[in-house]
């Protein structure tokens, strides 16, 4: 892991606002932060930022997260990850559902966050949209802990857009909010390699660690950053549009490298699948492209199944006289548990010829 656009820092001097309660500038003063965001990937720098604290010479006096919802076959209701991180250090927490506003809810959730005189709020997919009142509320503004070399994915679904791609870096940007979808200027930027293994699981994982050392750097020294921000280049950004569960079929017709990078880029969430002869079947993992082995058989089709891989064939791509194939190593068949390419192969459940089709064509 690099650091990337050294020159998004600054050490010129800088005039200094001072503190409205103590007098005292804000870079001795204990700034007042207010953090936003929900899922584990936020949790991760939330509890980053509360251990430190002192060292920041910040006080964390609100946790914003989205409303509890139902989950689950008992539709209990769910604690958001930075819920809980925020109740075990006894910190506040709010849970507005709106802060439009056109509507009472919203305009009372703008004054309780004007009540916490915030000096910075900082943003981690908190899955809200911040009005521009409320960007404007904390004197330093907001700054938001994105997933993504910016402007390369803005979005919903940055990590998992990545893979799908074929990218070969990923990182953390930190990014200064205005009222475009993730198009703020960018404070600091933090590259990761992308590797063969990783899927949106690890990916994110690593990320969120990413995130969290990324934004501990800017809260170091946070005026020199914002006086040496960069615009981004809208003509280079893409949309990471939020995911759907019907991107999770396979169509087999494409590569063999494509089909693996969906296979990766959606587990854990919503996961690919397949139809044998009208039954769901999620396909959980394969071996890596590097060299794909050439079939003329039509795509889908089951050319072998072995020990350690069940070859299935696929499209071409566009270099390929030949169409591919991928390698699965783990499935899982309706109603029953995963399965690794050993057990199947024991198991007799597939045979050589089978065909994997969608589930239109059965």
């Amino acid at each position: 892991m690099t650091a990337t656009d050294d020159t998004l820092m600054n050490d010129a001097d800088i005039d200094i606002d001072t503190d409205t309660d103590t007098g005292l500038p804000l870079s001795t003063a204990k700034r007042r932060v207010v953090f936003a965001g929900t899922p584990e990937f936020a949790a991760t720098s939330l509890q980053a930022l509360i251990a430190q604290q002192e060292s920041l010479g910040i006080e964390i006096v609100a946790v914003y997260t989205q409303p509890d919802r139902k989950a689950g076959r008992g539709q209990k209701l769910s604690t958001s990850a930075v819920k809980q991180v925020a109740i075990d250090n006894d910190i506040v927490v709010e849970q507005p559902a709106t802060f439009k506003k056109s509507s009472a809810e919203g305009m009372a959730a703008r004054q309780t966050l004007r009540t916490y005189q915030p000096d910075v709020m900082i943003v981690a997919a908190y899955g809200l949209i911040l009005p521009i009142g409320v960007l404007k509320t904390p004197a330093l503004g907001c700054l938001n802990i994105h997933a993504s070399l910016l402007p390369r994915w803005r979005g919903a679904a940055p990590i998992h857009r990545a893979l799908l791609a074929g990218d070969e870096e990923t990182g953390i940007t930190i990014m200064q909010m205005d009222q475009g979808l993730d198009t703020g200027d960018m404070l600091y930027k933090v590259s990761t390699e992308i590797t063969e293994d990783d899927s949106a699981a690890s990916l994110h994982d690593k990320l969120a660690d990413l995130g969290a050392q990324a934004i501990i750097t800017v809260m170091q020294d946070l005026e020199s950053y914002q006086a040496k921000a960069i615009k981004q280049n809208d003509a280079e950004a893409n949309y990471a549009e939020k995911l759907v569960k019907s991107e999770g079929e396979i169509d087999w017709a494409q590569s063999a490298a494509t089909i693996e990078r969906q296979i990766r880029g959606l587990n854990p969430w919503p996961g690919t699948y397949t139809f044998l002869q009208g039954q769901r079947v999620k396909i959980l993992a394969s071996l890596p492209v590097n060299e794909t082995q050439p079939t003329d058989k039509p795509a889908g089709t089951i050319i072998s199944v072995g020990r350690k891989a069940i070859l299935v064939a696929c499209g071409k791509q566009d270099d390929q006289t030949q169409a591919g194939t991928l390698a699965i190593t783990q499935l899982q068949f309706a109603g029953s548990k995963p399965v690794s390419a050993e057990q199947v192969c024991h198991g007799n459940q597939l045979d050589d010829g089978d065909r994997f089709t969608a589930n239109l064509d059965q």
